[in-house]
């Protein structure tokens, strides 16, 4: 029985509470109509619901139960990496740069209905010196690897704050050893390589040769042997790429390098063109893993930067891939790309899309040419979707009625836990007023999750009495430290008033606001987005109907195109003494 259902009798409501041994707690059953006893500077939340409404998949219905829609993960899952044991297991992983906990891993067995598992790094000590780092530092470019010799998952990453370091697991399902440091591997983007031989390697981005780049943007990517034994590096480093695939050309950040044998031959792929529009991904071969590498001589090998800007429904920044074989032979590809809101911005952030790859007749790899698109439907074939997708249009309530959040669930650069609590007054999530405020490089009050449609709707029910002009709590729409807008109750002289702040320069700005009844604790919140623009509205006490408190809220404010960064957008509960 749920907490949250109303309960038709006085002695059903005494039988619960005695069997579930908190009588004394009987007021924060839900469907009561007394409140809980909401403690001095917490606010307590009752449910989060987020519902994806985006007119794509409306006006796109799949055509049947083998099609499914790209991106695979929508919303901010940046930087894919994936591996295969060979046996029909699929693992992905995604950048999450100073959120906690860090890096999602997810399964699958069949490319196409995916299930997250856990996070990779799951406990502080493999997060250090996330404190003091802006939210686009910490975690970079996670690459998840299976080494069969040894039967063990390895992922390495890149820490901003700390340095390149990998983990490693034989159960994926489970924990993460705590990391090991690579001090000898520089720059970023790292990722293994473990040959047939029994060889690995560790191919990366860094500097120019002897740190002197000719032009912003000149990398190399090098290549260095890695003992299995040891969990260290040996030999010497060498430069594969310089430059990229025209050094003629002066291209940009040549990155997230993955290196793969196929029939015999050595294959090194790498992003380059920067992560915005000119974003793509290029392909090298070679027959030593140490080079030499030459460029396929029709790269890139998938790109949409040529491609009508007014185009439809356009994909955009395509690049950052990785390659896996399934069990029955053919090869796909995930990467990362966005999906701007009417050719403007987007607030999604980079997202995880999956495409087969194609042979050309010279033996390399490729996801388009020419004017290929990258499709927002497509199909493989023999896979069905499952009821449990991680795309398109859907719907999650969070009822905080279990010991642990959800998955989805993320706090700023620690736990948090010390700042919220799921057992303190059951039912609810209990949220105390922070004393570090969300434009800090520091744990906030604030627990997200990330946006992941271009239109959607959160509502939340807060119970919340401000004991002072310090405090206020409500939901957040989080870019970075520098863009956010606050849907709050705060308090003033003049009593208690329901606001929607924008970070500003040196203050918050308040955009609109209305005041409440002195003696308003009950709230509910509401955030609509259309994508350009977000609705704000509430509900007090027993009102039935929701009040507007304003419209047309310049979403923009919270792109990439104005904010920069590498995140995407996120939306969630937060409570301040600031």
């Amino acid at each position: 029985m749920s907490m949250k259902q109303s309960f038709k009798s006085l002695p059903i409501l005494l039988l619960f509470a005695t069997t579930f041994g908190f009588l004394g707690a009987c007021n924060s059953v839900k469907g009561e109509s007394k409140l809980p006893v909401i403690g001095k500077s917490v606010a307590l939340f009752d449910n989060f619901t987020y519902r994806g409404n985006d007119d794509f998949y409306k006006e796109n219905q799949l055509p049947d139960e083998e099609s499914f829609y790209n991106p695979i993960l929508p919303g901010w899952y940046s930087d894919p990496g994936i591996c295969t044991n060979g046996k029909g297991d699929y693992f992905l992983v995604t950048s999450t740069f100073t959120y906690f906990p860090g890096v999602p891993i997810f399964h699958s067995n069949d490319l196409v209905n995916w299930k997250q598992i856990g996070h990779v790094l799951s406990r502080p000590s493999q997060l250090v010196n996330m404190k003091g780092q802006h939210v686009s530092g910490g975690i970079f470019a996670p690459a998840i690897s299976y080494n069969p010799n040894n039967e063990t998952y390895y992922m390495i990453t890149t820490n901003v704050g700390a340095g390149n370091f990998f983990v490693k697991t034989q159960n994926p399902f489970g924990e993460w050893s705590e990391p090991i440091m690579l001090p000898e591997v520089g720059g970023i983007d790292p990722s293994f390589f473990f040959d047939e031989d029994g060889k690995a390697y560790i191919v990366n981005n860094d500097d120019a040769p002897d740190n002197k780049p000719e032009y912003s943007g000149h990398r190399t990517i090098r290549v260095q042997e890695f003992d299995v034994k040891s969990d260290k590096t040996i030999g010497p480093r060498k430069i594969l790429v310089n430059k990229g695939v025209h050094p003629e050309e002066k291209p940009i950040w040549i990155e997230g390098p993955h290196m793969y044998k196929i029939n015999g031959k050595y294959f090194l792929m790498n992003a380059e063109g920067g992560t915005s529009n000119w974003h793509s991904e290029v392909i090298f071969r070679g027959d030593s893993p140490m080079g030499i590498f030459t460029p396929w001589k029709k790269n890139p090998i998938l790109t949409q930067r040529h491609l009508d800007a007014e185009r439809p429904n356009p994909i955009t920044c395509a690049g950052h891939a990785d390659l896996v074989q399934t069990k029955e032979g053919d090869w796909w590809a995930v990467f990362l790309a966005c999906r701007p809101i009417n050719n403007r911005f987007e607030n999604l952030g980079r997202e995880t899309f999956l495409m087969p790859v194609k042979w050309s007749e010279d033996g390399f790899p490729y996801m388009t040419q020419g004017d290929d698109v990258v499709p927002m439907i497509l199909k493989r074939p023999g896979v069905k979707r499952n009821g449990q997708t991680t795309f398109g249009n859907f719907e999650e309530v969070e009822e905080f009625e279990q010991p642990s959040l959800g998955m989805q669930w993320m706090t700023l650069r620690a736990p948090a836990t010390d700042l919220y609590s799921l057992s303190e007054t059951p039912g609810y999530m209990t949220l105390k007023c922070g004393t570090v405020g969300i434009s800090e490089k520091d744990t906030p009050a604030f627990v997200c999750r990330r946006m992941q449609h271009h239109n959607f709707e959160c509502t939340t029910r807060m119970l919340f009495n401000p004991s002072d002009d310090k405090e206020a709590a409500g939901m957040l729409l989080f870019k970075d430290e520098a863009h956010y807008y606050f849907f709050c109750v705060d308090k003033s002289e003049e009593g208690k008033y329901i606001r929607v702040k924008k970070s500003g320069e040196t203050s918050e700005l308040v955009l609109a606001d209305c005041k409440l009844a002195d003696d308003a604790k009950d709230f509910r919140l509401k955030i609509v987005s259309k994508g350009i623009y977000y609705d704000f509205y509430y509900m007090q006490g027993k009102q039935k109907e929701w009040t507007l408190l304003c419209k047309n809220i310049d979403a923009g404010f919270l792109s990439t195109a104005t904010a920069g960064g590498f995140t995407g957008s996120t939306i969630g509960l937060y409570a301040t003494r600031k």
